[in-house]
């Protein structure tokens, strides 16, 4: 059902596809923002929950719900857009996203070492790092035996290479036991056999050392290997999964809930304002979320800026005009769509008007300094492109003549040139839950 093609159009008659170079761009400097507004929202979800993002323009934002649910109990992403071209980068995307955080997930499960518990230099003090709440397995164990005895042999090899050793099989079980038990019986028995056994091969190996044993760290590792392999083909426990799924349909169709499966959280970007009726499009986006479920929307935050006030050409103070003459071309589009309905109140209002209970938002900062990272020259050169074709008819001459010499590679005033190029704004995020 989510793959079947649909013919896709927009209501505000912008060509979206054309637009994929910008939305990539954009995805790439808002990326710090988004993984944050991703884990936040995430964090809300029960176990192996159900994410639709409609309107995923290039698949940015689920990108980071991607990396957010294979750190935890895995999910499902279903992704819904008019634009089918958008729509295919976004699969592509966000099934990349997903692949890569998964593999790192098996990796440090297989692993046993990094942010897990390890032995303090010097003393039988055992403490676990901070960033072991990212990488501690549930209870149950998520690493396959398959992965936990591929990740011992790259661990053994590397081992190998430096060392031997001749300690007895039990010697090794002995003291991984006692570690073990030591170490569930103050953590409260939370633990997953997976990461019991890789921490305690780890404490094995210290603790051998420091006991005058013998025993080299790849046995210490290929029993502890053996032993996890055997506890988690007993639990039949598999490593958690995301799906990524993809549909082309239209947020206006108020026949879209009966298209998508009920969902934990529903996600709309920057896409609901080019839409007829925008408050039609909540009780749309509050029908396709299930009870207790979580609809979330970005619109609005601060307008975003990135050049200095006095360019060196032209008047000072050209960003401010640039974004009253984007704000005209908004109201010219907005009315421009086909039976477009005001909606004279905020966004937050419009979702308690859609039926949500705990109405709230938040908002995250994109900040990147001067010089910028890499490509911020090229958005900003696409940003300032759009605004020149978007705001002709609201700015005056000398205001485009501006804009067509920081635009000109050949001008010596090219945006590509400077070294004081920014991006400062922020994302604001608005959600409710369905009662």
């Amino acid at each position: 059902m989510f793959n079947e093609p649909v013919s896709g159009h927009t209501h505000d008659h912008i060509d979206w596809a054309d637009r994929l170079v910008l939305l990539r761009a954009a995805d790439t400097l808002d990326a710090p923002a988004q993984a944050a507004i991703a884990a936040r929202l995430v964090a809300k979800l029960p176990a192996n929950p159900t994410v639709i993002d409609l309107g995923c323009g290039a698949g940015g934002m689920s990108t980071h719900f991607a990396q957010a649910l294979a750190t935890q109990q895995g999910g499902t992403i279903i992704l819904v857009d008019a634009t089918p071209e958008l729509l295919h980068e976004a699969e592509r995307a966000v099934r990349a996203a997903a692949d890569a955080a998964q593999s790192n997930r098996h990796a440090a499960a297989a692993g046993g070492s990094g942010s897990r518990s390890t032995a303090s230099e010097g003393s039988n003090d055992r403490t676990t790092t901070d960033g072991d709440a990212e990488g501690r397995a549930p209870e149950g164990g998520t690493a396959s035996a398959v992965e936990v005895r591929a990740g011992a042999a790259d661990m053994a090899a590397a081992d190998l290479a430096v060392a031997g050793g001749v300690a007895p099989t039990a010697e090794v079980r002995a003291v991984a036991a006692d570690v073990a038990a030591a170490d569930l019986a103050e953590a409260g028995g939370v633990a997953s056999a997976v990461e019991v056994r890789a921490v305690a091969a780890d404490m094995a190996a210290a603790d051998l050392a420091e006991a005058g044993g013998v025993a080299s760290a790849v046995e210490v590792r290929a029993v502890a290997a053996d032993m996890a392999a055997a506890d988690i083909a007993e639990a039949g426990v598999t490593a958690p999964t995301v799906e990524v799924r993809a549909i082309v349909a239209d947020l206006a169709d108020s026949a879209l809930p009966d298209l998508l499966p009920a969902a934990d959280l529903v996600w709309a970007s920057r896409v609901v304002h080019h839409l007829p009726d925008q408050q039609a499009a909540m009780g749309t986006l509050a029908a396709v979320a299930r009870a207790g479920g979580v609809v979330a929307l970005a619109e609005g935050g601060l307008s975003f800026s990135c050049l200095p006030w006095d360019l060196g050409v032209g008047r000072p103070g050209l960003e401010d005009r640039l974004q009253a003459a984007q704000a005209e071309w908004f109201v010219g589009m907005r009315e421009g769509i086909d039976g477009a309905v005001p909606m004279p109140y905020g966004w937050t209002v419009a979702l308690e008007r859609a039926g949500l209970a705990d109405v709230s938002s938040f908002s995250a900062l994109v900040d990147h300094p001067a010089p910028g990272p890499d490509g911020l020259a090229d958005y900003v050169h696409h940003h300032l492109s759009r605004l020149a074709t978007h705001g002709a008819d609201h700015l005056a001459e000398e205001d485009r003549a501006t804009l067509a010499s920081l635009l000109d590679p050949d001008s010596s005033h090219y945006l590509g040139k400077r070294r004081d190029l920014f991006l400062l704004g922020a994302r604001t995020v608005h959600h409710g839950r369905r009662p």
